[in-house]
């Protein structure tokens, strides 16, 4: 084997660890913003509702973010995108619902 086919399969390694690498990352951080997101505004309805304080937002918040983030650990991206599609689908029937309900 010469040295250009080392460098070659060297080069090839590098290049499918980067794009290993690069999926695992996008695949958490994903995780991240969409559980951040959906416990924020799970958070945010239980402190309107039980009027709670900081502290327990910031809890709830972190809770809600864990639960999502280990549930969505065994989707793949493009489901993490469809399941963030419909989030925010429903969140803007909500919005709708709440804007046309009377005082």
């Amino acid at each position: 084997m010469g040295v250009s086919d080392k460098i070659k399969g060297y080069s090839a390694n590098v290049q499918q660890g980067a794009k290993n690498a690069t999926h695992s990352l996008s695949h958490i951080i994903l995780r991240l913003i969409s559980g951040f997101f959906v416990g924020f505004v799970l958070a945010l309805i239980l402190q309107e509702l039980f009027h709670l304080g900081t502290f327990m937002l910031v809890f709830l918040t972190v809770l809600f973010l864990s639960l999502i983030y280990t549930l969505l650990s065994r989707l793949t991206i493009l489901q993490i995108i469809v399941f963030d599609v419909i989030c925010v689908l429903a969140g803007a029937l909500m919005r709708m619902y709440i804007l046309v309900a009377p005082n």
